[in-house]
């Protein structure tokens, strides 16, 4: 059966991954290091981790099969779960797969370099409606085709 796990320590759109879980029936994990608010409803549950390093990515991965939608914006964390099978959608709705994943973490490793040379680059863009309308489509899209496929 499917399930959603969300890194839910910085994620802009846990209401929105509620919502479409509500409607398809698939339970969802809110994984963060400190207590987050959640609905009460039998589908969704929390889950603390320690404040360590890297502690919610690693429970996620831990967690993580086929079955699992993955929600993160962190890109070493939806490598590693791709290469579990799971599906993972970013909050700005944008879907990693294992043919783009590479280039994110090349882009991701060029910017982090410029970072540390001392170059001013800019950070991601500011979260938009279109991002949170595209997350809506992107999680509404993979988790009808997981149905289909079960």
């Amino acid at each position: 059966m499917p399930r959603i796990l969300i890194d839910a320590d910085a994620c802009p759109v846990k209401d929105e991954t509620y919502k479409v879980a509500a409607r398809h029936a698939v339970p969802v994990v809110v994984v963060s290091n400190s207590p987050i608010r959640v609905p009460q409803t039998a589908l969704i549950t929390r889950k603390v981790v320690s404040d360590a390093f890297d502690a919610a990515d690693d429970w996620i991965v831990e967690n993580t099969d086929a079955a699992t939608v993955v929600i993160t914006a962190d890109i070493l964390l939806a490598d590693r779960c791709l290469k579990l099978g799971a599906s993972v959608v970013a909050p700005n709705g944008k879907p990693f797969t294992s043919a783009s994943i590479g280039s994110a973490i090349a882009t991701r490793a060029i910017m982090a370099d410029l970072r540390a040379g001392g170059d001013i680059v800019g950070g991601p863009a500011p979260f938009s409606k279109q991002d949170r309308s595209r997350f809506l489509s992107a999680l509404d899209e993979v988790l009808v085709k997981r149905a289909r496929g079960a």
